[in-house]
């Protein structure tokens, strides 16, 4: 009797251990332990503490998912039958015997396999297989992969570096063996290269990075530790992003792939050098030319010194090329400055590089541009070609093509596994999500939210069976006071800011997670750019509201189209006009702020959340912010009919204020995100 009682205790204690979750508040999921449900870092690599899911197990909803479908029936769905540099007859990465299709194509297929695989498009997926079945095919005895392509006397590996990726996406889809036994030849081909010829020039020197990466992957799969000496082979020849107080390089888009590189061969040599390496990489072209919001920097083409101001911008490429490296090192460091960086980016930069039907984008973004046109703006723009400002869907060869994976890596990274074989939300947005946990059990979970534009999230979990595993739920760092709601009761965190709230527990069908992330306003001084004031709300970035006037131009008029753009034949070019944007209204204001730098008279205006799930518009955005501005008449634009710098304190300003309105960054194609900064 008494061994029943006491057996009836244990259960009665289990159940009631089960009901009652454990919630903590930490820096980062366990990286000790092992998921044996999917692909880890394999020793000697160093463990990891999350894991991205295979393509297609984070299925995007609500918005993300609209601008998904909108990518594909837009630019990057199409473009293989508009680039002249995808056209198939006579491509090199189709015969290794043509004549065009460099970067083009690998650039532009790493996008749309990961697009084609997250919606499940068959047609999408029959052009995936056209072009990399062609690759696998057409590999070299020696091991190349794709085009001959030499730089001089050097075989040129860099446009390889982003059709390594493609590859590794169709892998995570297909499974298909002939990846990585191709991918395995390939290096071994690349160790062959004697080390005065390897990775010498411009881009491949500063990009060895991407390559890098896709050796780790590769290895994290196949086990091959006789690849492992390319990794030092990549690290060597690399240009070096580990300087003290200086850079390798500026351009705009070496930096945004190149600074992860030594983060990347942390992983390989456990040197927390080369990992604070990165942090202080990301950091120095921040201290030096981002003095601006959007998470962003003043480069342009090429970063230079006198040019930060908020009117100089950033290349698409150097956009989607930032926020890559930022999901690649939240896996890497489990840090959440890393996602709270990529949703910065991603909500206040990315959409604003687009035109809101996606079939055309801006090469050059700024946090602060009252004007989006065809003209030369050189010199205060570091390249001389027409078309920098301008809504074309030939901005550029480069970010025309590489644009596309902008999104679908963003939606791949939104929930991620965690090494002890629990789940994390890491970039927030709706989804569904189909992963395994604890020891092979599959759950669904579906996330329900309309964030950036609303601070709830509700998880509802759905596992085959019930389970014990940690759900980490990523904090961002603006988010105070954050509130979880579990097994019916809620509790507010004072202290995970910047961190993860964890619940470990025995998960049910039906159990749900209620995340509420309180949004309040807050202020950034750019103390190095004139003391100009930014508001943000949650996540959002907010700028200036300012009408706009689009004019739609023939994308092949001379006076538009730039000189590397290369129509295929018998393209109906009406159906892919170009546009200039103009300002309609005032634009020319500082903001005015009280004594702590927080806007006067700021009030949140919500409006009806889009029906058709597009919220980065002027026309739809579901918030908007009133405010006081007070006009600066002197401000226009300067002698190259670009916005002009941010005006000193000594500029003449109007003598009263003026109600303004302000809206999210991202729906502005026209801004002032960087404002003067007014007292009352």
């Amino acid at each position: 009797m008494k061994k029943t009682l006491s057996l009836l205790a244990l259960l009665l204690f289990t159940l009631g251990c089960q009901a009652q979750p454990s919630i903590t508040v930490v820096d980062c999921p366990d990286r000790t332990q092992t998921n044996a449900n999917y692909v880890n870092f394999r020793e000697p690599l160093q463990s990891a503490p999350l894991l991205k899911l295979p393509v297609g197990k984070v299925q995007p909803r609500g918005w993300l998912r609209k601008y998904l479908e909108l990518q594909r029936d837009g630019l990057n769905g199409q473009l293989g039958t508009v680039s002249a540099w995808l056209d198939k007859n006579n491509n090199q990465w189709l015969s290794n015997q043509g004549d065009h299709g460099w970067e083009e194509v690998p650039y532009w297929i790493r996008g749309y396999c990961s697009l084609a695989y997250i919606l499940n498009d068959d047609a999408m997926k029959r052009e995936v297989n056209t072009w990399l079945n062609a690759v696998l095919n057409n590999q070299a005895s020696n091991g190349r992969l794709g085009p001959d392509g030499y730089d001089g006397s050097s075989p040129d590996l860099w446009a390889k570096m982003p059709m390594l990726w493609a590859l590794q996406t169709y892998y995570e889809a297909t499974e298909n063996a002939r990846v990585l036994a191709a991918m395995n030849r390939y290096f071994k081909w690349e160790m062959s290269i004697d080390d005065s010829k390897f990775l010498k020039g411009l881009w491949q020197e500063k990009r060895g990075g991407d390559n890098l990466w896709s050796v780790i992957w590769l290895y994290n799969r196949n086990g091959d530790q006789s690849i492992l000496p390319l990794i030092d082979k990549l690290h060597r020849a690399t240009s070096d992003w580990t300087l003290q107080d200086d850079l390798p390089n500026w351009h705009g888009v070496n930096v945004a792939q190149g600074f992860r590189e030594p983060a990347t061969y942390y992983m390989y040599t456990g040197d927390k050098e080369m990992l604070e390496a990165t942090y202080r990489a990301h950091n120095e072209m921040r201290k030096r030319y981002g003095q601006m919001p959007g998470g962003m920097y003043a480069a342009d083409e090429n970063a230079r010194r006198g040019y930060y101001d908020p009117r100089n911008g950033a290349e698409t490429c150097a956009i989607v090329e930032q926020m890559a490296s930022d999901e690649i090192l939240m896996g890497i460091t489990g840090d959440i400055f890393w996602a709270d960086h990529c949703e910065d980016v991603a909500f206040n930069s990315l959409p604003a590089a687009l035109t809101p039907d996606m079939r055309a984008l801006r090469y050059i973004t700024s946090a602060n541009m009252a004007i989006s046109d065809e003209k030369n703006h050189a010199p205060s723009i570091d390249n001389a070609l027409r078309g920098m400002l301008s809504m074309s869907p030939f901005s550029s060869r480069c970010c025309q093509h590489n644009h596309g994976m902008g999104w679908p890596y963003f939606a791949e990274h939104l929930v991620m596994a965690t090494a002890d074989g629990g789940l994390a939300t890491m970039l927030y947005a709706a989804n569904e999500t189909t992963a395994k946990v604890g020891e092979g059990v599959s759950v669904r979970m579906e996330e329900t939210t309309n964030y950036p534009f609303d601070e709830t999230i509700t998880l509802t979990l759905h596992p085959e069976q019930e389970v014990a595993f940690p759900l980490y739920l990523r904090i961002p760092a603006w988010a105070e006071d954050a509130v979880v709601k579990v097994s019916g009761a809620n509790r507010t965190f004072k202290n995970a800011v910047g961190r993860y709230i964890c619940i470990s527990r025995s998960w049910q069908e039906g159990d749900v997670v209620t995340l509420s992330l309180p949004m309040k306003v807050r202020s950034t001084v750019w103390q190095q750019n004139k003391s100009s004031v930014s508001v943000h709300y949650g996540p959002l970035t907010l700028s200036l509201k300012i009408d706009e006037e689009w004019e739609a131009h023939d994308s092949r008029d001379p006076e538009f189209v730039q000189d590397d753009s290369h129509w295929q034949a018998g393209v109906d070019a009406s159906l892919w006009p170009c546009y200039v944007i103009r300002a309609k209204s005032d634009w020319n204001y500082g903001l005015v702020v009280d004594d702590k730098n927080l806007p006067v008279n700021f009030s949140v205006v919500r409006k009806a959340y889009p029906a058709d799930d597009r919220p980065f518009t002027l026309d739809e955005t579901p918030l908007e912010f009133t405010a006081v501005g007070r006009q600066i008449p002197s401000w226009r634009f300067d002698a190259t009919g670009m916005t002009d710098m941010l005006p000193t304190k000594y500029a003449p300003r109007a003598a009263e204020t003026t109600p303004i309105t302000l809206v999210p960054m991202g729906a502005a194609r026209l801004r002032i995100s960087a404002f003067p900064r007014e007292k009352e």
